[in-house]
This record gives C-alpha cells, sequence and structure tokens, in this order.
C-alpha cells in the first residue's frame, strides 16, 4: 500500500492530542492569515483564501479561530513569510517533498537539514524529486455522503478528474488550480468533505522494508513537528503487515 498515506490515516484514527490539534489549527491559522494578506479577506474572491478555511473547517477548526486568523490579516501586524518547498530523499532512496510557510528562511532550511541528516537522508535542490510526483487536488468524503457511482458523477459534474472508493470513504481528485471551486461545488451536492488539500501525489514509488519505513516514518513525523512545516509528502510503499507493526501502539 502507499506508505505515506497509510501511515497518515492509521495515525489518525489513533486520535490526536490537544498539543497535536493545537499545532496543527496553528498551522491552519498562519495559511489563512497570509492568504487573506496575499488577496481580498473575501474567500469569494480569493481563491488561495477560500481553499485555506475549507482545509481548517474540514478538520474542525472553530469559526472563531478562522475569523481571528482573518483579523491578523487585515490588521497589518501579521508577520511576513514566504512559501518554500523543499525537497530531498530519505533512507531507500524515497523522495520527500516539505513545504513550509515561514518568516526565516534559514531557520527553517537549517531545520529541515538537521532533520533529514538525523534521520539517514539528504537534502536536495528544489526541483530534485517533485518531477516524481503530481500536484493535484484532493477531497476526501466519508462513505455516507453517497454510492461510489453517485460521487464519481458529482465529481464529473463538478470537473474533477477521478474519483476513488472503498470501505473508508470517498477521494475525489482535481487539478491543483481547481481545487477550491470543485471542492464547494461537491460541498453543495454531498455535504462538507472530510478534508480538503493540495497534495503532491507520487507517480513512482519506492518500496521499502520495515528498518527504512521505520526511520522514513520517523524522518516524516520530525518534519511535520516543525512549526514552519506546513505538508510533508513522500512516495514510499510498505506492505500492511510492515505498516502495521510499526504503527501498534
Amino acid at each position: 500500500m502507499a506508505g505515506h498515506s497509510a501511515f497518515k490515516n492509521i495515525m489518525h484514527k489513533k486520535g490526536r492530542k490537544d498539543a497535536a490539534r493545537a499545532k496543527m489549527f496553528a498551522k491552519f491559522a498562519r495559511e489563512i492569515t497570509v492568504a487573506a494578506k496575499s488577496g481580498m479577506p473575501d474567500p469569494a474572491m480569493n481563491p488561495r483564501l477560500r481553499l485555506a478555511i475549507q482545509t481548517a473547517r474540514a478538520e474542525n477548526m472553530p469559526k472563531d479561530n478562522i475569523e481571528r486568523a482573518i483579523k491578523k490579516a487585515l490588521g497589518g501586524d501579521s508577520e511576513a513569510y514566504e512559501t518554500i518547498r523543499y525537497e530531498g530523499y530519505a533512507p531507500g532512496g524515497v523522495a520527500v517533498i516539505a513545504e513550509a510557510l515561514t518568516d526565516n528562511r534559514n531557520r527553517t532550511g537549517g531545520a529541515v537539514r538537521a532533520v533529514f541528516t538525523k534521520y539517514g537522508g539528504n537534502l536536495a535542490a528544489t526541483g530534485a524529486v517533485a518531477h516524481m510526483f503530481q500536484h493535484v487536488g484532493e477531497i476526501r468524503f466519508k462513505p455516507g455522503v453517497g454510492s461510489p457511482d453517485a460521487v464519481l458523477e458529482a465529481a464529473i459534474e463538478t470537473g474533477a478528474d477521478d474519483a476513488q472508493s472503498d470501505d473508508t470513504g470517498h477521494i475525489v481528485t482535481c487539478s491543483f488550480d481547481s481545487l477550491g471551486t470543485v471542492a464547494g461545488a461537491l460541498e453543495e451536492k454531498l455535504g462538507e468533505p472530510d478534508s480538503v488539500k493540495a497534495v503532491w501525489k507520487p507517480s513512482l514509488t519506492t518500496e521499502v522494508d520495515e528498518d527504512n519505513a521505520e526511520s522514513i516514518m520517523k524522518l516524516i513525523a520530525a518534519l511535520e513537528d516543525d512549526d514552519d512545516v506546513q505538508n510533508v509528502f513522500a512516495n514510499f510503499e510498505v506492505s500492511e503487515d510492515v505498516l502495521k507493526k510499526l504503527t501498534a501502539a
């Protein structure tokens, strides 16, 4: 199975501690503030802000938190953040992409490099591994929103590229540029989604053994723990038995 996605799903099912949830909300707030500052504060007129709000709402971020993040941008006292994409290799030749929002490029770059080094990987130049991924939109729904055929039909009608369904739910993919629009249209047809994200979807995957999988998961977790890192993606494949063993309580 796709290692990173399955790993994330299992960890999600095990639940989040309050501290981890607070960190996640802080990252959402940063993206909302930056999005609101970069364009109109109205999500209807600002695709990046609309997507940031959809993503936060799908993870149950309180409305008050979202509004405070927008007001922070309007106040003009928010930090000047820049978006940076880091690319590198984890053990076993696995490609990793980490997206960050930072007000200090040197601090974040040093921290990311240290994580790669600590867990047996190496940071590479921007563009080194991005060609192994597709930058797409991903919208997830619970199984109960409709049958696979109904979800596929809604996806086609809203301009999405594909829809896949299984016992855990439905995943609709679309182009990165149309994510906000498609997500909004699907919400009208199917209800509020579980998540709305721009993702780097692997076009090529690398199968790894248990030892490398453990190091990769530690590397990913350490990157995601950094306050400046917003998202992490990797292209490893791992057997279900190994994955369950490594994510066991």
